[in-house]
């Protein structure tokens, strides 16, 4: 795929609260939603993701990844159910070469399209509170995945964060006056930064222009937020991220880290390092407005023994954070 110039995500807005309001709601103009519809959007999807689209209903979403033939993650994406239409999210960063890739397979799907929902809008919700305003069915989104179709869009519980704090995107697929009026009175509360936060602190990764297509999913952790649905029949990249799975191949895999009083965020593929040895990948960070950061990043199970490790450049050690999820390969590598 061709490379694109859009700015890494840590530079686009100004840096996360270090006491995040556990309540709020921003708008993410990052994020756009494209629609796949026509005669077979199933189908289609189903031969170049992941995830198994049988899994994608009304009331659930998955997560999914569009691989390469080496099973190299070009996109990871959020799938939702919309009329019999599938949804899908991506950062805008990518989209333009992902759609651009998906599109050379539709045109084998005569009477099927692909495209931007261009007056959508996407919604970032902290804590529970907010969301009631949505829809008094708000109470039965009680999982990651769960998703309610609301007035004027989609509503869908996503993973919280490791310290408990609840999060749930919406969808805007059409205007909504009586939502604009409140979001207003709720004044953004949080900014795309503590959104961004939100999500390393969750363990869910975004693919920036500089690191697509070199990890195969498991890497990112993309199994433990049900992004793979290893039953399924064949797709592009299947029988790498099969033959990883089934044989127990994965010798890296994502870690959240903490970097306390420095200067800048580090940018999606800078090194991190034990000892003088290169060990892992940056994937994503963000800044704290008390000098501090954190990151998601890929690390070689090898140098588990090998910590503290720091970042490439600089001085600095990170400090291991949890994730709401466990990775048992972490635990069970013998390497």
């Amino acid at each position: 795929m061709p490379e694109a110039t859009t700015p890494a995500i840590s530079d686009l807005s100004p840096p996360a609260h270090h006491n995040c309001p556990e309540s709020g709601i921003v708008e993410l103009p990052g994020t756009a939603l494209f629609r796949v519809s026509g005669k077979d959007p199933r189908k289609f999807l189903h031969g170049q993701l992941t995830q198994s689209l049988d899994e994608v209903t009304e009331s659930q979403s998955r997560r999914a990844a569009a691989c390469n033939p080496k099973g190299r993650a070009y996109a990871l994406m959020l799938l939702a159910d919309v009329d019999g239409d599938i949804v899908l999210s991506l950062p805008r960063s990518i989209a333009g070469d992902v759609t651009t890739h998906l599109q050379k397979f539709l045109m084998l799907f005569r009477g099927t399209s692909m495209e931007e929902i261009s007056d959508a809008r996407v919604f970032g919700i902290r804590g529970d509170e907010l969301v009631a305003q949505l829809s008094d069915k708000a109470a039965t989104l009680a999982a990651p995945g769960d998703s309610l179709s609301v007035p004027s869009g989609k509503l869908i519980r996503v993973m919280p964060t490791a310290e408990g704090c609840p999060r749930y995107e919406y969808w805007q697929l059409a205007p909504n006056d009586a939502l604009q009026d409140d979001i207003a009175q709720d004044k953004l509360t949080i900014n795309e930064s503590d959104w961004r936060a939100g999500n390393i602190a969750a363990g869910i990764p975004e693919l920036e222009p500089a690191i697509a297509s070199q990890y195969v999913p498991q890497m990112l952790n993309w199994q433990h937020l049900d992004g793979i649905h290893f039953k399924k029949g064949c797709y592009t990249g299947q029988e790498v991220i099969a033959r990883m799975h089934y044989l127990g191949q994965l010798k890296k895999s994502m870690f959240r880290l903490k970097l306390e009083s420095i200067d800048s965020a580090p940018v999606a593929g800078t090194g991190i390092l034990a000892g003088d040895k290169n060990v892992g990948e940056v994937v994503n960070s963000v800044m704290f407005d008390n000098g501090d950061c954190e990151v998601l990043a890929v690390i070689k199970h090898a140098a588990l023994a090998s910590q503290p490790w720091t970042l490439e450049g600089s001085s600095h050690s990170f400090t291991p954070m949890p994730l709401p999820y466990t990775v048992p390969e972490q635990s069970n590598s013998d390497d």
